[in-house]
């Protein structure tokens, strides 16, 4: 006859998670990181009116549309138990076939969530008309923009110089964009600002942001448009009136001319390489560019 084992003797026995558990854990995991993503750089944490006002018409929307999804999961569950096959308190009436009470019920519910969705998006987008200024009490800052393949180019009208591949603003001024493409429909967008924007080729196209304080947020492009398009990214630096003045001037300082044969030369197909200031602006190059009367270089010109 053998002793038994003491207890610390026995090999530990580590039970395996069942593979629902893992997918469940997975799902949980990847929905929490993407959830943290967004709220951290994206449209759930915005840093202006517009992107403010859009984060109120998404949370409404979904309050609305939960009203519903919460309580139909919620009633599966719950016909699921009572008409289990144990229950026998639970009748079977398979010639019951109409209700008008459970009819109206059924009809007015998803009216009223048309009639709830379609006002906050009657409103929304009338109030948040991207060419429609914004309430404030200094004068914007015109910025025009061009997408280039595959890069952006901004311009300052007001300062006369320009920038590529980075925006710098002042905080708490209203920001007026005049957007416009060099060859193909692209999309202008800042997430935590708001409102993104189609530019397209001799086509002017208006938007109106402000950021309201002062931070560093990633602008890209929404809309596929070649090789380049995942690299059509940017900085939008929001600084302090002082520093972007400063700004200003040192670009002044540092030489370059935005004209047509520049121009011409940023037009080639390249991805985002850095960024690039520009001292001085030919006057009237945006018009000229959103008219169609400097076309840009194909790639077999180019060459």
């Amino acid at each position: 006859m053998h002793a038994a084992s003491p207890d610390w003797m026995s090999p530990e026995v580590t039970p395996t998670p069942s593979a629902s558990a893992l997918w469940l854990r997975a799902i949980s995991m990847t929905s929490a990181a993407m959830l943290m993503a967004s709220c951290h750089e994206g449209v759930l944490d915005p840093h202006g009116p517009v992107g403010k006002a859009e984060r109120v018409i998404l949370f409404d929307s979904t309050a609305i549309m939960l009203a519903v999804v919460i309580p139909v999961i919620v009633l599966t569950l719950v016909f699921a138990w009572w008409f289990r096959a144990r229950n026998k308190r639970a009748s079977y009436r398979p010639d019951w076939e109409y209700s008008g009470r459970i009819e109206m019920i059924i009809w007015s519910i998803p009216a009223l969530i048309i009639l709830f969705l379609g006002g906050i998006a009657w409103t929304g987008s009338h109030d948040l008309d991207p060419p429609l200024p914004l309430e404030a009490s200094t004068a914007p800052l015109d910025i025009e923009v061009i997408s280039l393949d595959w890069r952006w180019l901004f311009i300052y009208p007001q300062e006369g110089i320009a920038s590529l591949n980075r925006l710098v603003v002042p905080a708490g001024v209203p920001l007026r964009f005049r957007l416009t493409s060099t060859t193909v429909m692209n999309s202008f967008f800042v997430p935590q600002l708001g409102s993104q924007i189609y530019t397209m080729p001799n086509m002017v196209t208006r938007l109106n942001l402000e950021a309201d304080q002062p931070g560093t947020y990633e602008g890209l492009s929404a809309q596929f448009s070649g090789d380049g398009f995942s690299d059509m990214r940017f900085d939008l630096v929001s600084t302090e009136a002082e520093a972007f003045k400063d700004w200003v001037n040192t670009t002044k300082t540092q030489g370059g001319v935005l004209d047509a044969r520049t121009f011409e030369e940023l037009t080639r197909p390249a991805k985002a390489d850095g960024v690039q200031t520009f001292a001085r602006v030919s006057e009237g190059l945006f018009d000229r560019i959103s008219s169609g009367h400097m076309a840009a270089v194909s790639p077999q010109r180019g060459q």
